[in-house]
């Protein structure tokens, strides 16, 4: 099944959220600190299938993608690259301010210092029948699950020069050991919890 997975920037959900999505009023870049004009440079620690960053990047930002799979890596640059090479110079432009490094955030993350650094961990498994899309069942057979989560969000307390997003489902509960948020935004499914890293 792993095989199936093919990240694509142009085409599909991706695209269609590019063309038509809701721009800086979107809960993640709300919960970013996209407001008022400020675009921040934004660390994805966790890239996965690379939408957020993709998001994020669309709208002006600079993005580091940091994914630590050999094979989620191996399809995010493959994805990136045929995106570079789209007929659309927006795909291509965003695409542009996208930077893929391989490697484990929890590292790699001392040697960066970002506006804000988006976490999205695998999320505790479903008590619901309700199955998830086949892509996300497809990315947690390859990726497994994130054991270490506690431990790269404190990597990314420590170098997030303004916030850390760890994106969460709207009713799990708290990550054992973090402190509480400074806020959340709660959507349909998701919610983002902000931690404000700036001293005050």
């Amino acid at each position: 099944m792993s095989q199936d997975l093919t990240i694509d920037f142009v085409g599909g959900a991706v695209g269609h959220r590019f063309r038509f999505g809701g721009g800086r009023g979107q809960d993640l870049p709300r919960a970013a600190g996209f407001a008022g004009g400020v675009t921040p440079s934004v660390v994805d620690a966790t890239a996965g299938l690379g939408r957020d960053a993709f998001l994020l990047a669309s709208l002006g930002a600079q993005v580091t993608l940091i994914e630590r799979s050999p094979q989620v890596y191996a399809r995010l640059r493959a994805g990136l690259d045929a995106a570079a090479s789209s007929d659309d110079p927006a795909i291509v432009e965003a695409v542009a301010r996208m930077t893929l490094l391989h490697g484990d955030a929890r590292e790699l993350l001392k040697d960066l210092s970002p506006d804000v650094v988006i976490v999205d961990p695998m999320h505790p498994e479903r008590t619901s029948t309700a199955l998830v899309k086949k892509d996300m069942r497809i990315l947690r057979e390859l990726v497994g699950t994130d054991p270490d989560q506690l431990e790269l969000m404190q990597a990314a307390l420590a170098c997030a020069r303004k916030r850390v997003v760890l994106k969460w489902p709207r009713k799990g509960p708290p990550m054992p050991g973090l402190r509480k948020p400074s806020h959340q935004i709660v959507g349909k499914t998701l919610r983002y919890d902000v931690f404000m890293t700036l001293s005050t």
